[in-house]
């Protein structure tokens, strides 16, 4: 009892305290709950599952949109993140394929997701929340906090101007790219964007490439990361969600793939990354919007999948006076083939550009089949030689009038020597596609210029010696 004496002193002689010294330690207990270093946890409880979402009660004062939750059940141990928060509860979005709670399941906040990336991330490919996927060995996390980087302001940017050749000839004559640019690939489903976009990764001249595989079907992601990427995978950071993962983990693996292209970024390196594809991240933004009530707006996507899409691919490009720079190339799944589809025509208006691979050129089997008279690169001219350009309008002005005659030629009712111009373009055109024809395994193009012209000679002297 002695040994309690002077305890039981000290607080008969503190002073009476007040109303406002007596909130300030309902505070300071308030805040011990919320700490993430304290033994307890303040968390909620399941009231309702759906098959893609559950509802918690308990959390609504102290949760944040994006948090991350652990919730406990009788399957274990899972996560997901908070996409609403109301006055009596809050939605949460699972990390796993199904939402596997329970009612009545304790739920416990932890914070905002982190990315730490470190420079042996290079050659391996993770998950949306950056676990291994390729048995490899543990990561190290850099010491970078959440590796989330600020997007550098309209005014500080460096500005675009340093080309580079991609070794695809058909990108690098007619829709040319820069350092920092942000370039659409669109085309229909199996029309070949993805052996295009395995062939841009390859491009020797950045640091670091970022790939994001966003909804691929999982037996398609060794094959692209091994025969595709190849001996470019050692300088490849890999983030995959494939088909069967939850809307969530799918929403999530773009912004993990834009932080750690952030993270090099920052550190000097020029890197290349590439999405593929937006259109099933606007799939995943969808599923998870109107899950949580939203309703629809354009061909049932929500108004935030459009808030979202700009926030994504704003983050890219050059980067502040001093750091590197994001040449993000971004593949976009037109549905039904219909190139002006909400997402479609709103990620045109976003990027620097764009190419249209057209199935009828994939019918024809020429490949890639980039359809040169609607693809455009806002940055070309930044690329471009004077003589180059001049080249390139009279390359477009032949193809255009030898496609817009296609149907009189067929019916038999074109006669040389009336027009010169569309003999020529009837003698060069097929020649010049000819020379675009390009496979994965094919070496890369140099000097596209030269290679288009070398062939153009070649098929004339060979004509004149016949």
């Amino acid at each position: 009892m002695s040994a309690d004496l002077p305890s039981t002193r000290s607080l008969e002689k503190r002073p009476d305290t007040g109303p406002e010294n007596q909130l300030a330690a309902l505070e300071r207990v308030w805040r011990r709950f919320g700490d993430g270093a304290s033994l307890l946890k303040r968390g909620g409880r399941v009231t309702e599952v759906s098959a893609t979402h559950y509802k918690v009660r308990g959390l609504s004062e102290i949760a944040r949109l994006g948090d991350v939750v652990e919730q406990r059940g009788q399957a274990g141990t899972r996560r997901g993140e908070i996409v609403k928060i109301s006055r009596d509860e809050v939605v949460v979005a699972p990390f796993e394929r199904s939402a596997d709670a329970g009612i009545g399941d304790a739920v416990f906040r932890r914070g905002p997701l982190t990315v730490s990336p470190h420079p042996t991330w290079r050659g391996r490919a993770i998950d949306a929340l950056t676990r291994p996927i390729d048995g490899g060995p543990p990561l190290i996390r850099g010491d970078d906090g959440d590796g989330q980087a600020a997007t550098p302001g309209a005014l500080s940017r460096q500005r675009v101007g340093t080309s580079f050749m991609t070794g695809v000839r058909v990108i690098d004559i007619f829709t040319p790219l820069c350092f920092g640019q942000r370039l659409g690939i669109f085309a229909g489903s199996g029309v070949g964007k993805s052996t295009l976009l395995a062939m841009l990764a390859g491009a020797d001249a950045f640091d670091t490439v970022v790939v994001a595989l966003i909804g691929e079907r999982g037996r398609e992601v060794r094959e692209f990361l091994e025969d595709t990427i190849g001996d470019s995978m050692a300088k490849t950071i890999a983030v995959v969600a494939t088909s069967d993962e939850s809307a969530m983990m799918r929403r999530r693996a773009p912004d993990t793939a834009m932080r750690v292209a952030e993270h090099f970024r920052d550190q000097g390196h020029r890197v290349l990354l590439v999405l593929d594809s937006i259109t099933r991240f606007a799939h995943a933004l969808r599923e998870v919007a109107t899950g949580t009530g939203e309703p629809p707006v354009a061909r049932g996507y929500p108004a935030s999948v459009f808030t979202e899409l700009p926030k994504l691919l704003e983050r890219a490009g050059p980067g502040a006076e001093g750091k590197g720079s994001i040449t993000a190339i971004i593949s976009v799944l037109v549905d039904g083939d219909d190139h002006n589809d909400p997402v479609a025509d709103s990620v045109r208006g976003i990027l620097d550009g764009h190419v249209v691979l057209d199935r009828s050129i994939a019918e024809q089997g020429r490949y890639p089949p980039v359809n040169p008279l609607s693809s455009i690169s806002r940055l070309a001219g930044k690329a471009w030689s004077p003589e180059q350009r001049a080249l390139v309008t009279m390359l477009k002005s032949m193809i255009s009038r030898f496609e817009d005659t296609r149907d009189i030629r067929l019916l038999g009712a074109y006669q040389g020597g009336v027009d010169a111009e569309l003999d020529n373009a009837v003698r060069q055109v097929p020649l010049i596609y000819e020379a675009l024809t390009q496979s994965p395994r094919d070496r890369p193009s140099a000097d596209p210029f030269s290679d288009l012209a070398r062939h153009l000679r070649g098929k004339q002297n060979a004509d004149a010696a016949d």
